[in-house]
């Protein structure tokens, strides 16, 4: 197993930019030319999208941004001491130190471990303070090696009020004495490379400063050892650090709760302990919710807002439905290629089943179905395979709703929402209430399922709580109410939106191309992006031909201008973008052809308020030209590879055309105004030139940021 960490990875004392975004781009840089990764940009970006769901400054001037990436091809360590330091969000001002964690995006537990070693080794003031003194490149990585290299493992030990060690996140101990205060935790993040650990140790110090026995589960990316049954029995009190799910939750059931995210058990342990030790003095303290009742711990600890936990659900309802999608639509959309476009239709031969479903049935390889001169459908090998394939892609689509109200049902109540949950859209498909009927259901799906989790029920029917009676009573209410109360107004809902949009021609197409141009552009893969597509997506379930298949070309469109655009303004006008955006525009080409929006986010983080409106006014544009002009599309992604599922594809590249000049156009005029052209940046703002000669180091050439 190679080095985590080579002299080629460091660089002191450099100044490597004015903000975060271009310090994680730079040391992307360095994991790219030192051949680990196959692409800086890619890297970055999933450096930057990580990054923006918490930040990664730590206090004491540390920032660990991290990632798993597809770009990764070996685990490395990119380091930088910073002059001046740069802000990644601590509390208590700037970071001079920044570790990139880069991981693989499939990474090997050995790497792993490795990674979490040096994200525990942060929290240890003299290591940190070795990093701030090191002279040399060379120096920095024999200090890294130091604390990542495998140590024989110790015999666990509980910590004790005298001067025993706090057991080691994830070691299962024994019971602590009765007269010993005791505390279990989890700890989580999303990556489970850095934070997970760091905050392990840190609650671990913590708890063994206020004498208190603290067992941590570790929920990272090198593997978990669950608690003992006997240690969690015994635990006074639970705290929950995490940024993700809890695995496993209802082992807790019953327990005083604290909970936060990551960063606040990183920054205050020891608050946390107290809270905890507090909550299992008071019989009225949260608890969490399973067989013994409570309430959940999402409740615990500091309250999002509304607005941010209904966003949460829904996307969390959307990221698990997109896979049905993304299967379902592109396999219907083959089923066309090979089919023809009558292979949805119903077939007169099959009372009650379409071509595609009675070819199935019917037929075989040997025994292959004849189309007898039908237009729009093929016979033969091609139309029954055409046939398979629809079927596939029709079957996958029936979970799209279920799937989404399952699911966000589940981000409210955990597990028990999500069978209530999946029926109840399920029967929103069935009384017409199609993806509205799902979002409404799911959420009262979660919350039926949560309230009867918190019901005390007699300990001899405890048992049959999680398993038999809240899937039953939640499946009851809410269904209840879909079919009997919501399904019928929903349903006349959505008719009257269909009808309106089968009648918009001409201009009042024009203005919902807009709209939804305008949404697809706004956040680039973000909610209000989200919401768009899957307006799109959804329709694609109900007709073979009309509005719905318009509004679907028409998101996938808008969607690809914003990479197209911000790839041709570096092609118009390179100088005004640096070396690293250049290379970027390069690779934006190919991410807006296969409608992949993310494409553009490194160049809207880095300058939003030129970049964001830009691209809206391209989406705008294109989106109304492909409304008005009423293509048509059966595939819910894939860009130009889906031509073949388009009608109109002349008038969709037409507008996908303007859209990227317009965006173009705007983007370039609007960095012209008030800002430096790239080559007026200073020069160690753009390559690694200096820094190299810093470290003692001469590249053959500048390296990108």
């Amino acid at each position: 197993m190679s080095a985590l960490i080579t002299r080629e990875l460091v660089t002191l004392d450099a100044e490597l930019g004015a903000d975060k975004e271009a310090v994680v781009r730079r040391l992307a840089a360095l994991v790219a030319d030192a051949g680990r990764a196959t692409s800086a940009e890619g890297l970055a970006g999933d450096a930057l999208a990580r990054e923006a769901q918490a930040a990664t400054g730590l206090p004491g001037g540390i920032a660990i941004p991290h990632c798993r990436s597809g770009a990764v091809t070996e685990a490395s360590l990119a380091f930088a001491r910073l002059s001046p330091a740069v802000a990644f969000g601590a509390p208590d001002g700037p970071a001079d130190l920044v570790f990139l964690i880069a991981a693989p995006e499939h990474g090997d537990a050995d790497h792993l471990t490795l990674l979490t070693a040096l994200a525990r080794a942060l929290v240890k003031p003299e290591f940190v303070a070795s990093l701030r003194a090191a002279g040399s490149a060379d120096e920095v990585v024999a200090l890294v090696q130091e604390v990542v290299a495998p140590q024989p493992a110790a015999a666990p030990a509980a910590a004790t009020p005298a001067a025993a060690p706090a057991a080691a996140p994830g070691t299962a101990t024994p019971p602590a004495p009765a007269a010993t205060r005791s505390l279990v935790a989890v700890t989580a993040c999303p990556t489970g490379i850095a934070h997970t650990y760091m905050a392990a140790d840190k609650l671990t110090a913590a708890a063994q400063a206020a004498g208190v026995v603290l067992h941590v589960e570790t929920q990272g990316s090198s593997g978990s050892t669950p608690l003992d049954p006997e240690v969690v029995r015994a635990a006074d009190a639970v705290v929950f650090a995490v940024d993700v799910g809890v695995r496993d939750r209802e082992r807790f059931a019953g327990k005083p709760v604290v909970q936060s995210g990551t960063k606040r058990a990183i920054n205050e342990p020891d608050v946390m302990i107290r809270e905890a030790l507090a909550a299992a003095d008071d019989p009225q303290a949260r608890r969490v919710p399973g067989t013994a009742g409570g309430a959940d711990p999402a409740a615990a600890g500091p309250r999002p807002g509304t607005g941010t936990e209904i966003r949460r659900w829904l996307l969390t309802g959307v990221s698990y439905m997109i896979p049905f999608v993304a299967a379902g639509g592109l396999l219907i959309a083959l089923g066309f290629l090979f089919g023809g476009y009558q292979i949805v239709s119903d077939n007169p031969d099959a009372e009650g089943q379409s071509y595609a479903l009675s070819w199935v049935l019917n037929n075989s390889f040997v025994d292959l179905p004849s189309a007898a001169g039908i237009e729009g459908l093929n016979d033969g090998f091609a139309g029954y395979l055409g046939a398979v394939f629809t079927v596939l892609g029709q079957a996958a689509f029936g979970f799209l709703v279920p799937a989404l109200a399952g699911y966000i049902a589940f981000a409210i109540a955990d597990r028990p929402g999500i069978v209530p949950g999946f029926v109840v859209g399920a029967v929103s498909v069935t009384v017409g209430a199609g993806f509205i009927g799902g979002l409404v259901g799911g959420i009262i799906a979660g919350f039926a399922a949560l309230w009867i989790s918190r019901w005390r029920l007699p300990v001899g029917v405890r048992g049959l709580q999680p398993v038999v009676i809240i899937p039953l009573l939640a499946t009851l209410i809410s269904s209840g109410l879909m079919a009997v109360v919501l399904g019928r107004p929903l349903a006349a809902a959505l008719e009257g939106l269909g009808n309106w949009l089968e009648g918009l021609t001409g201009t009042s197409a024009a203005l919902l191309g807009v709209i939804l141009g305008l949404m697809m552009c706004f956040d680039l893969g973000g909610p209000v992006n989200k919401a768009a597509y899957v307006f799109a997506t959804t329709g694609l379930t109900a007709a073979a031909t009309g509005a719905p298949l318009v509004i679907m070309a028409t998101v996938m469109a808008a969607g690809m201008v914003p990479p197209l655009a911000m790839a041709l303004s570096t092609l118009l006008r390179p100088r005004l973008y640096t070396p690293a955006e250049r290379d970027n525009g390069k690779a934006a080409w190919l991410l807006g052809a296969s409608f992949i929006s993310e494409g553009a986010i490194p160049f809207a983080a880095a300058d939003p308020l030129r970049v964001i409106p830009s691209m809206m006014l391209g989406g705008a544009t294109t989106g109304a030209i492909v409304a008005a002009a009423g293509v048509e599309l059966r595939a819910p992604h894939g860009g130009v590879f889906v031509l073949f599922a388009m009608t109109g594809i002349a008038w969709f590249l037409l507008a996908l055309l303007a859209g990227t000049v317009v965006g173009a156009i705007a983007v370039t005029l609007a960095k012209s105004i008030g800002r430096p052209k790239a080559e007026d940046v200073p020069e160690d703002a753009v390559d690694l030139t200096h820094a190299h000669a810093a470290v003692g180091t001469a590249p053959a050439q500048p390296v990108r940021a």
